[in-house]
Parts: structure tokens; sequence; C-alpha cells
């Protein structure tokens, strides 16, 4: 699993669509679903709620092929359209994500904008109230979303049966800036055996690096973590401590420049433009050799 050992900078071109007839222009796509309430997920008597993610298509997408596929989570005070936008009103990062697929940046993958608000959009506006939400969220993931996505699109799963859900991780990514980092680490922490790429982002969580070495066992060490923060990023410091941590804990299992990697981009600060900067560099090292 090769990666790209320096960050690239995204070019200008890239945060605006051009004109359509020679813009291979990707879509997004509302996918509705069912699921459970999150506190109640887990009891006798769960509590059926809908929800929605918003799913990118790169051009010329046919079920004809197979993709890999990512699975990004937005943080506070956002939703599934936050990054990506919607199909009538798309965001910078949709544009940027279609020229990086025409200039083979990135290879042709779905995209999967998911939120894990819970009876309300609000839900992420409360710091503490996300927390819960983001440990409790690979119930969903799971049993929910990810069936529902990979029965519609066509992904390297041969079905959402577990076992092919398994099989199949090394094509499939979770990916997350701030609160949604602390998504990725839960996902690493609960759903490791259905992902084998992490790109935490300016976000970490409270687990030891002796905890996640002994999940990451379960599946020999094999998966990729590439994470990424800024200099003028309030959640710098905490963050470069848990990479640190794991690396120097436990070395054997978290191994820079091997299976962990740590990119630091100088000045940048919690916002959107990082975001894009860091998923784009993140999603343009995934997946080289397919």
């Amino acid at each position: 699993m090769p990666l790209s050992l320096q960050l690239k900078n995204i070019p200008n071109s890239y945060l605006a669509a051009t004109d359509s007839s020679r813009y291979k222009s990707g879509r997004l796509e509302i996918l509705d679903y069912t699921t459970y309430e999150s506190f109640s997920y887990e009891s006798s008597n769960p509590k059926p709620i809908n929800k929605r993610a918003i799913v990118y298509l790169p051009y010329g997408y046919t079920p004809e092929k197979k993709y890999p596929i990512v699975y990004v989570s937005h943080g506070g005070w956002s939703n599934e359209t936050t990054i990506m936008g919607t199909p009538h009103s798309p965001r910078p990062f949709k544009f940027i994500i279609d020229h990086a697929i025409e200039n083979h940046d990135i290879v042709p993958m779905i995209i999967v904008n998911l939120t894990y608000n819970n009876t309300s959009e609000q839900d992420s506006s409360d710091f503490n109230l996300a927390i819960e939400l983001t440990e409790r969220y690979h119930n969903e993931l799971i049993n929910d979303l990810i069936p529902a996505v990979e029965s519609t699109y066509s992904m390297y799963a041969s079905s959402t049966s577990p076992e092919d859900l398994k099989a199949s991780r090394k094509y499939r990514a979770f990916s997350g800036f701030s609160m949604g980092s602390v998504n990725t680490w839960r996902t690493f922490e609960y759903a490791l055996d259905y992902f084998a790429y992490f790109n935490p982002m300016s976000g970490s969580i409270s687990a030891s690096a002796h905890t996640l070495a002994r999940l990451a066992h379960r599946v020999n060490d094999e998966f990729i973590i590439y994470a990424l923060s800024g200099t003028n990023d309030f959640a710098y410091s905490s963050f470069r401590e848990q990479i640190n941590s794991l690396s120097q804990l436990e070395p054997d299992t978290f191994r820079l420049e091997d299976n962990l990697f740590f990119r630091v981009r100088q000045g940048a600060s919690h916002d959107y433009a990082a975001l894009c900067d860091y998923t784009y560099n993140a999603l343009g090292a995934f997946w080289k050799d397919i």
C-alpha cells in the first residue's frame, strides 16, 4: 500500500466547476435509508428513524465496474451536506474530486457523505452529545448504512453479508475531520474488520495505544492510517500527541511510514480549506495499486 511522501497543493483550477461540455463531472445522489435512534439501538425496543447520505459517483460510473469506497464523516455544527453539498448545490470539495479524478490525482471512487446526527440536525452542535453519538455510530454504520450503500452501488463486496463485507475491507476507507476524526478513530476501534484505510484529521480520542494495538492484531495489523493536521489548528497538539503515542508505545503495530503516516501542513487552521486539503491528499494516496 504505497503512499505519497509529500503533501500536494490543490490547484486553484480545481476549486470551481468549468464548462460542462468539457468537464468530466461526477454526480451527487441522495440515498435514503432506515436505521435506529442511537441511544436505543442496542435495546430490546429500538426506535426506527429515517436518514440519508449524500453519495458521490465518479464521472462515467457504471455498475459493470467495481469501485473502492470512502465513508466521510463531518465534524461539529454540520451534516451530510457540509463537505460535498447536495445534487442541486454542490460545494467546492465536489469540484476538487471531479478534477482530481479527471487528472488522475486519485482513482475513481465512490464517496459516501454520512452523518452521525441522530434525531436532529442540531445534534453535532452539542459537543458532549456528539462525543456520545460518535461512540455509538458503528452500530448504524455496519448494520444499516454500509448495506444500504453497497447493495445500491457497485463495490468490491460480493454481497452485503458480514462475511463478504469483511472480505472486501481493503477497498473501503473511513475519513473525517474534527469530530469526524473522532468518528474515524471510533470506526478503527469498533469496525476495523470492515475497513482497511483510515484518514483521521485534527481530532483525537482517549483510547490508549495498547487498546488500539490489541484491536489491530485482529486483522494482522493490515491497515493504513493516514493522519493529517495543521500547525495553526487548535487540535494539533493533542492530535500529534495521539499519533506519537501510537508510534512510540506500540511501534511494532503502528509503524511510521509503513502503516502509520502523519502529515502536517504548516500554517493550516481548523477550517473547511484544511479539510479539503487533507482529504484530497489522503484520497490521492489510497488505492494507487488498483
